[in-house]
């Protein structure tokens, strides 16, 4: 029967997703590791270029951004300089567009690993939950071949719930990862955003002139 060679797989399969489990576990850990360093360092030249920024927005002093655009260690630093570059030549027409492509060549460097964690955040509780399925069927298979006994049955279900827990200490962290970093790289393109608001300015100044 199908369903007997069902329950013959709930012990392995059991054991599989503890196994898969353990390697998400594994690889999210190590992604939020490269993702943390990687945007930390990106995100602390951010919050000095966006400091910068508004120190010259309130002086209203448009030219203090050509010094701004020398800096190629921050990504609004190597935006500015680009935009800056494409107003000597060609003035504002295309400049908005120019920023746009750059903004949408350096989204995947920043968002990079992620899809994962966010994939590995919402399916790792239902891996765990199949395998508590799996555990509980051969909990009760069990139960069956030891003619009542209760025991059998009750460490099987124990075991079984630690498929479960397993995936949501899996999940958890993926989540709250991915959620930080798509605030860090969210506020990373607000600073692109507030660079081609200023280049633009620039620009309209420096064509009247």
């Amino acid at each position: 029967m199908l369903t007997d060679q069902f329950y013959a797989i709930a012990e392995p399969g059991h054991n599989l997703t503890l196994y898969i489990l353990l390697i998400l576990s594994v690889l999210s850990i190590g992604f939020i590791l490269e993702r943390f360093m990687a945007l930390r360092q990106i995100k602390s030249k951010s919050d000095a270029t966006g400091k910068r920024l508004r120190e010259i927005i309130q002086s209203s002093d448009l030219s203090q951004i050509e010094m701004l655009g020398r800096d190629w260690e921050s990504l609004e630093g190597r935006a500015l300089s680009f935009g800056l570059r494409h107003v000597k030549d060609h003035g504002d027409s295309g400049l908005e567009e120019l920023f746009d492509s750059f903004a949408a060549t350096e989204r995947p460097r920043l968002e990079r690993f992620l899809n994962f964690l966010a994939t590995v955040g919402s399916n790792a509780p239902f891996i765990g939950l199949l395998g508590t399925v799996f555990g509980i069927m051969d909990a009760f298979r069990s139960l069956a071949l030891s003619q009542g006994d209760a025991t059998a049955v009750m460490i099987g279900i124990s075991k079984a719930l630690v498929a479960t827990a397993v995936g949501l200490l899996v999940a958890i962290p993926a989540v709250v990862a991915y959620n930080a970093f798509q605030k860090q790289v969210k506020s990373i393109f607000q600073n692109l955003e507030g660079v081609k608001d200023i280049c633009l300015a620039y620009a309209k100044t420096h064509k009247e002139a």
